[in-house]
């Protein structure tokens, strides 16, 4: 029996060692797949990346040359109706080809901003008192069957933001979820701070763990299906009728919030409805100064300036001659940078402004400035530009300051500007 015995715990032991390997084995595997899911959702989520990277790329070349053939479009239908009488039958067709050219020029700007193209002119501010502002014009977009509700943290953190894309992101977001509630519903929209841990952060991410301001927009509509979901920011994807969304809204959007240095995130239920939550760094400091007084595209002053300006588009630097030559200021001519230096050298006194372009071939409007400048330290600059590249963008940063005047622009933006940034 003692044999017996011993044979029976050896047995048993072994029993035990193979059961234990094999618990063993299954947690490896287990563990081994759940390494492979997350190496195959990191690989999905990189090859998604790369695939908007490119896709932005694109949209913000064709919308660069886009705004460089819209702006004498704009200008010059603006110049000929220029001393018409109202009742002329020529005032009719031009005016129908600048608001066509003001509707092209709208589809440019969105396409910048969902390839994260576009030049921000932030500053500090307080996002519980832009909301406050939209509010009557959220009243006019959203029917009487759907109630909106403001939430509105008292103790809300500051923000450092382009307050015109802030807009353009309420807008967008307001007008998805009235489309969500056909039947009526409730919108609502709150802010509150929010701190987000490396957890919150997706692998390959840009964003930064840390303190945010977090703007919240849900509503109680029918809901998005998970397939929807997936795509939601894709740009030109749409699942309105044709001709009724160009499928750039929210791919829009998630371009903004991400040229922000934010994250935006979508959940949706069928029964409770869609919340975005959009999550923006915030900033300790007070907010920015506004300005005051009358729109600048309301001045058109004459002037007797020399204004040099620096355009490697041929109808553009017609085009802003026939403005600003009309109103009494000397204009010189450069199709590029390298030009437009030797100009200010050979009479580093007589240029007042230099009118340039962000982004030429050879030398951009930002190192033109820098270089121009040493022999004409009171040089002002006022820039145009109709698509920036990140490294144009860093260089702007860094050359103190500077006005931006966005492609396409009409004749009375110009020439409005222009007597902004000379008067200072």
């Amino acid at each position: 029996s003692g044999v017996w015995n011993s044979i029976y715990v050896i047995e048993y032991s072994f029993m035990g060692v193979i059961l234990l390997m094999a618990y063993s084995l299954s947690n490896e595997l287990v563990k081994a797949a759940e390494v492979e899911d997350a190496l195959r959702e990191s690989e999905a989520r990189l090859m998604q990346a790369q695939k908007m990277e490119s896709i932005g790329r694109l949209a913000g070349g064709i919308a660069h040359d886009l705004n460089n053939m819209l702006t004498p479009i704009l200008g010059h239908a603006e110049l000929a109706a220029h001393g018409l009488a109202d009742d002329d039958p020529l005032r009719e067709s031009l005016d129908d080809i600048h608001t066509a050219a003001r509707d092209a020029a709208g589809l440019t700007r969105e396409l910048l901003a969902f390839s994260r193209k576009q030049v921000l002119e932030t500053r500090v501010l307080d996002l519980n008192a832009l909301i406050t502002e939209f509010e009557p014009m959220l009243r006019r977009l959203i029917p009487a069957n759907i109630e909106i509700r403001l939430h509105l943290a008292p103790d809300l953190a500051m923000v450092r933001a382009d307050p015109t894309q802030l807009r353009q992101i309420l807008m967008n977001l307001c007008a998805n979820a009235r489309d969500a509630m056909p039947e009526g519903g409730m919108l609502r929209l709150e802010t509150e701070n929010a701190v987000l841990d490396d957890a919150d952060v997706p692998v390959r991410s840009e964003l930064k763990p840390g303190e945010f301001v977090q703007l919240c927009v849900s509503d109680t509509g029918s809901g998005i299906d998970p397939e929807t979901l997936e795509r939601i920011f894709e740009p030109f994807f749409t699942t309105k009728d044709l001709g009724h969304g160009t499928g750039l809204g929210l791919a829009t959007v998630h371009g903004i919030v991400s040229q922000h240095g934010g994250s935006i995130h979508v959940a949706s239920d069928a029964t409770t409805g869609s919340v975005f939550r959009v999550n923006l760094p915030s900033v300790d400091e007070l907010p920015s100064a506004t300005k005051s007084g009358t729109p600048a595209v309301a001045r058109r002053s004459p002037g007797n300036e020399t204004i040099l300006v620096a355009e490697d588009e041929e109808r553009v630097r017609t085009l802003v001659r026939g403005i600003l030559e009309p109103l009494g200021y000397r204009v010189w001519l450069a199709a590029e940078g390298r030009q437009a230096l030797a100009m200010v050298r050979a009479d580093p006194r007589g240029v007042d402004l230099l009118l340039s372009d962000v982004v030429m071939p050879g030398m951009s409007g930002p190192e033109l400035f820098e270089l121009a400048r040493q022999h004409s330290p009171a040089l002002r600059v006022l820039y145009m530009t109709g698509y920036v590249e990140d490294s144009i963008e860093a260089a702007l940063v860094g050359v103190g300051e500077w006005s931006l005047l966005q492609k396409p622009f009409s004749g009375s933006e110009l020439a409005a500007r222009v007597r902004e940034v000379l008067d200072i």
